[in-house]
């Protein structure tokens, strides 16, 4: 099995890269990885970079579903940057009805819808730069 996971909190959002072989393996554990940064920061926006994972099929994109239904991960607001059609129907599935947009190959149009106006993104940049400053005033 050849893949990757990379999950970070970076400014208002928890970026996700998955590289390589996407199993049911790989969505639980960046599952996991994603809600132990919302946990940490409060943060509610994801950028799922998907641009190098491989060929995902439908029945391991409906185990996210079930990861989502098991967790808060239905409450956050998502964007899915996919390469192909393919990865884009399989991202739609594994989303279902949660806040989420899919995008081709267009990082900055996902970190646009993510920053708008009505975003839970907008509202939590203002959190983290309070919890920064009270950090760095109790240093």
């Amino acid at each position: 099995m050849n893949q990757a996971i990379w999950v970070e909190p970076v400014g208002k959002l928890v970026i996700a890269r998955i590289r390589g072989d996407a199993t049911e393996e790989v969505l639980r554990e960046c599952q996991s990885r994603v809600l132990a940064i919302v946990a940490d920061s409060r943060l509610r926006c994801v950028l799922y970079d998907l641009l190098e994972a491989r060929a995902l099929t439908p029945e391991v994109a409906l185990s996210q579903i079930r990861l989502d239904e098991a967790g808060p991960g239905a409450d956050l607001r998502r964007a899915i940057v996919v390469p192909n059609s393919h990865l884009a129907y399989v991202a739609r599935l594994a989303f279902g009805t949660s806040d989420h947009r899919v995008f081709y190959s267009d990082i900055a149009a996902a970190f646009r819808w993510l920053d708008e106006p009505e975003s839970p993104c907008a509202d939590e940049s203002v959190a983290v730069r309070d919890r920064q400053q009270s950090s760095q005033r109790a240093h």
